[in-house]
């Protein structure tokens, strides 16, 4: 659908691991940052995320991070998501 394929990752108390399906989902399909750049994401399975070229995969991953943090997805450990092209 989107012109772009990416990898997304979540690195929890050093360990790095596709980011479930369940999350991505969750993250972009409700825009819990309030920017609409994140409108154009589509997960597409585990780890995995079609998006437009208007989407920062930098900017992404912080506010995915952050947002996993505060969901408590990391166990009381700080969430790192590291996002690059398929």
């Amino acid at each position: 659908m989107y012109a772009r394929k990416l990898r997304v990752e979540v690195l929890i108390a050093g360990q790095r691991k596709p980011c479930p399906l369940e999350w991505l989902d969750s993250f972009c399909m409700r825009n819990f940052t309030g920017a609409p750049e994140f409108d154009d994401t589509l997960p597409t399975g585990e780890g995995a995320l079609e998006a437009s070229f208007r989407v920062d995969p930098q900017r992404l991953g912080v506010a995915l991070g952050e947002w996993l943090t505060k969901r408590g997805k990391g166990n009381g450990q700080a969430v790192v998501v590291v996002i690059g092209e398929m």
